[in-house]
């Protein structure tokens, strides 16, 4: 099974925090959104395989138009082999949500909403520059919550001057909705981006990874405690309502990303990317030319993705899987490199998995850098 992810590259505005590729112009939207179909169209061998999911991100997919979204499903039903009942996901911003537009989504074929609130606060959202204010917020997860059984919202922590209080706040207002799925962030300071630049100025005060810590923790024990799974480092969903596209990225599965910026995965050790420029990317895919690059994974390489990636997951890492996939040399190595966290209680290894644990999760992409296999030209 494989996923297909397309990346919309335009937003209203920029928040000030956000580094991926988008463009606040809509001159060339619909441009665009025929070279995604002709994209579509050039890269159908590259799925042998069944479609299970399609996700729609960016971006802000939710300025796509119902015409625009047909015109997209059309070609990928046409050029790839579909499974039944795929989840298809679409990103939305909550300043785009009206009964209409849900209404118009769901009668595409969207069966699944994510949708961006960050905060319900308003002095968060002004210190994020996002397009919505906190009414919006309270509105579109009333809207979707009401047209959408699956869905998500995402809820960013660590804000400078967001205190304990109103981080609780947020929680509890998504558990007060029943929300089944939210995928929560720490706020992070990106290079290159308006966050950046207003801290080094002292318009905004750093980000402080002690609160982001505390914030954290608490996000894991209330959420756990009432139901919700911590399948993924960043993903808490009640049981059956879990993201296919976050685990399917996560367990290294095929998918292919369509769009300037997308990047794919052929499973195996090929990963391609492209071009991160709308007008080029429209002109390139014009002319039947793939504006891609391309990357192909060593075994150290593979084995680094797999640590990382799989050790953000709740059931952690197989040992069989390593032994397995990698040989005995990588398995001894991994062995070894594990054996100070787990002296140290930051690791588990229990029924031949290697996870974290909860107490330091937080910690989690640091204990993946420090069993990385590093490779040294000779």
């Amino acid at each position: 099974m494989a996923s297909i992810y397309l990346h919309i590259p335009f937003c209203k505005q920029a928040c000030h925090y956000c580094d991926f590729h988008f463009s606040t112009s809509l001159k060339h939207k619909e441009a665009l959104v025929d070279a995604l179909c002709k994209e579509l169209e050039l890269r159908k061998t590259e799925l042998p395989v069944q479609v299970e999911n399609i996700y729609f991100g960016g971006g802000t997919p939710s300025l796509l138009s119902k015409q625009n979204l047909e015109q997209i499903f059309e070609h990928i039903y046409k050029n790839y082999k579909v499974v039944a009942h795929p989840e298809i996901t679409l990103e939305a911003n909550p300043d785009d949500i009206t009964k209409e537009k849900l209404k118009a989504f769901k009668s595409c074929g969207i069966n699944r909403l994510s949708l961006g609130i960050q905060s319900f606060f308003e002095e968060d959202l002004k210190l994020m520059n996002r397009a919505h204010n906190e009414e919006q917020a309270i509105q579109s997860l009333e809207e979707v919550k009401n047209h959408f059984e699956n869905y998500s919202i995402d809820l960013i922590y660590g804000i400078p001057n967001m205190g304990f209080l109103r981080w609780e706040a947020n929680l509890m207002k998504a558990l007060e909705y029943d929300v089944p799925h939210l995928s929560c962030y720490a706020l992070t300071v990106e290079p290159h981006t308006a966050l950046e630049k207003f801290i080094e100025k002292e318009i905004i005060e750093p980000v402080d990874d002690e609160l982001a810590d505390t914030h954290f923790k608490f996000l894991y024990d209330l959420l756990t405690r009432k139901g919700y799974q911590h399948y993924e480092f960043s993903n808490f969903g009640k049981p059956g309502y879990f993201s296919q596209n976050n685990m399917a990225y996560w367990t290294g599965k095929p998918y292919l990303g369509i769009g300037p910026s997308a990047h794919s995965y052929n499973g195996s050790d090929l990963r391609t990317w492209t071009i991160k420029n709308n007008i080029k990317y429209i002109k390139s895919i014009g002319s039947n030319k793939l504006p891609i690059s391309t990357e192909t994974l060593t075994k150290t390489d593979r084995y680094n993705e797999h640590v990382m990636t799989r050790l953000r997951l709740q059931e952690g890492i197989d040992l069989d899987e390593i032994l397995q996939k990698y040989g005995q040399s990588y398995f001894e190595y991994f062995m070894l490199q594990i054996q100070p966290h787990l002296d140290a209680e930051r690791l588990d290894l229990y029924k031949n998995h290697v996870s974290v644990r909860p107490e330091a999760k937080f910690l989690s992409d640091g204990i993946a850098a420090d069993l990385f296999k590093i490779e040294f030209d000779s």
